[in-house]
């Protein structure tokens, strides 16, 4: 695995490292490395070099630094030359662009070639609202963004990615982790509750990252879309539930989904938390319990490269402090 070296003036290197380990969950052989007011350039070489030190693969690594020309740009660039048919530098750190170099070493082995994968995207990761002061040529350039409708799946069929229970909808992990993994071309939340809300609509489509198309539809919709999925035939389809309560009712109409993916379920009143991200109240218990004995089976993970956790153990450990609390 290509080995990556975050390096920045002040601490935006460790700060962004934790920003992409809430998305896409903890990475082996990455460092951060800071440039503090009270170091040298020679302190920074130093560190740079500590950190190296502990990868697993020294032959293959990628720098994201924060500022061509900086302090940590030329003391890394220093490095480099010595190694520069294996080694690679990608200046103007920001979070897409580390999130994609996550992404890419998944499928990708050279430096170089992460290095130029991951370019279009951080260039991509800047916009801005109102839309108006886009440049023109930004605004016009889109167009080859679209999917390909070809993309996957039995012809006439929809072909079903992924299916998550998130209470957080369409946000970082699934636009980043969860898409570069499953390659979708629609994302589909599945909420009667944000059909209704236009604004909370136009958030989700927003959010869609480039080339994939993203819609919200109520749950009869799409139990009639999964009945008669002729017109999207051949697309990839990842679905979102807000509640189990809505995956249930999905499935029982005839969406054919064989495996949820538990992401987070939100606290609310009444609710108890057998775990940091999973909020259960009896109904969730007693909902999940029905979906067990449709076939579904249960696939707890924030993001692809956690761990899965055993659905069983968090349901009886919820029951429990349920059946305590209501003593």
């Amino acid at each position: 695995m290509v080995s990556i070296v975050i390096a920045s003036h002040g601490k935006l290197a460790d700060g962004i490292k934790q920003s992409g380990s809430m998305i896409f969950g903890e990475q082996e052989d990455v460092q951060s490395v800071t440039l503090m007011p009270d170091m040298g350039p020679d302190d920074l070489k130093k560190k740079l070099l500590d950190a190296i030190a502990t990868f697993s693969n020294q032959d293959e690594v990628l720098f994201l630094v924060d500022l061509w020309g900086g302090t940590p740009f030329n003391q890394v660039n220093g490095l480099f030359e010595e190694h520069k048919d294996k080694w690679a530098i990608v200046a103007g750190l920001n979070l897409p662009m580390l999130i994609e170099a996550y992404a890419s070493r998944l499928s990708m082995d050279s430096a170089h070639e992460i290095a130029a994968h991951i370019l279009e995207t951080a260039k991509d990761g800047v916009k801005v609202r109102p839309e108006s002061l886009e440049p023109e040529e930004s605004k016009a350039a889109p167009a080859a963004a679209a999917p390909k409708e070809e993309n996957g799946g039995q012809p006439g069929t929809f072909n079903y990615v992924l299916a998550r229970i998130d209470s957080r909808l369409l946000h970082g992990q699934v636009a980043t982790a969860w898409t570069k993994t499953t390659n979708p071309t629609r994302i589909i939340v599945v909420s009667d509750a944000v059909a209704k809300d236009d604004l909370r609509k136009k958030l989700i489509q927003q959010a869609a990252p480039a080339g994939v198309h993203a819609h919200v539809v109520p749950i009869d919709q799409m139990i009639k879309i999964a009945k008669d999925d002729k017109h999207f035939g051949g697309q990839r389809a990842l679905l979102l539930f807000e509640t189990p309560e809505d995956a249930l009712r999905a499935i029982e109409g005839g969406v054919p989904l064989k495996e949820l993916n538990i992401g987070s379920m939100a606290h609310s009143e009444g609710k108890v938390q057998p775990n940091k991200v999973l909020a259960f109240s009896q109904e969730d218990i007693d909902t999940f319990g029905k979906l067990k004995d449709l076939g579904v089976e249960f696939d707890v993970r924030k993001v692809p490269t956690d761990g899965k956790d055993n659905m069983q153990s968090i349901l009886n450990k919820a029951q429990a402090e349920l059946d305590k609390k209501n003593k």
